[in-house]
């Protein structure tokens, strides 16, 4: 590592308190927005999600044109200029995981932000949620389901000699494509935004939706530089990774993956991304705390059941996904990658579905 390991841990701490903070103060979750969409046609929160995909969308292929994106080469001891991590595309898989994951965020009561971010509140139902969900990667990644993952990752599909497209890879690919799928795209998405009539300051005790959007759009375009820098390798936000590998430090003392690793205190072996998770729910206490809506809640048993339930499939519809609402549907959206455009749409799908048969077909 170009830095050391107590300057990587304090970089990734920041960023996840950061992320948690923003998180509570905003009220953002996926799960909600989805949601709302069609439960109580209420667009406030997809239009933040939108808002935060722009910014992120703009500011983060600005740092890769410009070369600022950079991955440590362990033959040299230096930092290079590298490009983004864009998913490969694995068609079935990204549909079928992406429904899936969509089916478990509507029964685990939160996306897999949310349900970090809500631990930070003292819900005990979200202890449950990341406990299940990581039981729902490890299977999927290591245990049983994990033939049932490489059979539907191997059918990847190439786009113009691209196993990993972004769209703009469909109009040729080129400086010119790319920046006209984005500017197409960006004004699209923010004439629908700017209908909401978005504010940029408080809004009650925490964030306006407006505000809320633009910080976890730069927070996304900062955690690309940084995890780039001081990781690594460039990881951008990320919720379903970083957990397996925090579990995989704690109980193994290695995270078992293909990040690069370093030793902290000589008794904790860990990736930047663990010490980025260990910290967003200590940044969402920090908020709740001082907004005074910090409350140890445990919810009854049958509540926790379809808690446990619903996070299994969230964390199985991950895997086979190749990422999460965070992972696919910021991270992933803030480099246009093919593959995270279809599995965004498949988890909004699998979100309706869900919802119209645990809320509304209830009502009808």
């Amino acid at each position: 590592m170009p830095y050391g390991s107590y300057i990587s841990a304090l970089t990734a701490v920041v960023l996840g308190l950061s992320l948690g903070f923003i998180l509570q103060r905003g009220r953002f979750c996926l799960n909600s927005a989805f949601r709302d969409i069609i439960f109580i046609q209420d667009l406030t929160l997809f239009r933040a999600y939108l808002l935060c995909v722009v910014v992120a969308l703009v500011g983060t292929n600005l740092l890769e044109d410009a070369g600022l994106i950079m991955s440590f080469d362990p033959e040299t001891g230096k930092l290079v200029s590298t490009t983004l991590l864009r998913q490969n595309f694995v068609p079935i898989a990204n549909i079928l995981g992406g429904f899936i994951f969509g089916l478990g965020i509507v029964l685990a009561g939160g996306c897999a932000s949310g349900i970090v971010y809500r631990l930070g509140e003292g819900q005990m139902a979200a202890l449950i949620a990341i406990i299940g969900f990581f039981f729902g990667v490890a299977t999927t990644t290591d245990g049983l389901l994990s033939p049932v993952l490489g059979y539907l990752k191997g059918f990847r599909v190439s786009i113009f000699g691209k196993t990993n497209p972004a769209l703009w890879d469909l109009f040729g690919g080129s400086p010119i494509a790319k920046w006209a799928t984005i500017g197409v795209f960006s004004i699209a998405a923010l004439a629908f935004v700017f209908k909401g009539k978005p504010t940029f300051g408080k809004s009650g005790k925490g964030y306006s939706w407006g505000l809320t959007g633009v910080l976890i759009g730069l927070l996304t375009v900062l955690a690309w530089e940084i995890s780039s820098l001081f990781g690594g390798v460039p990881r951008g936000l990320a919720i379903t990774t970083p957990i397996r590998e925090f579990f995989n430090s704690v109980l193994t003392n290695s995270s078992h993956s293909p990040f690069p690793e370093f030793s902290f205190l000589g008794i904790f072996t860990g990736t930047w991304g663990v010490f980025f998770i260990l910290a967003v729910p200590f940044g969402a206490a920090l908020s709740s705390l001082g907004l005074k809506e910090f409350k140890w809640k445990i919810p009854p048993a049958k509540e926790f059941l379809t808690v446990f339930f619903g996070s299994i499939l969230m964390g199985v519809g991950a895997v086979i996904a190749g990422g999460c609402n965070l992972g696919h549907g910021v991270t992933g959206m803030s480099t246009l990658s093919v593959a995270s455009f279809v599995a965004i749409t498949a988890i909004i799908l699998g979100n309706w579905t869900m919802v119209y048969f645990k809320f509304i077909r209830e009502t009808e």
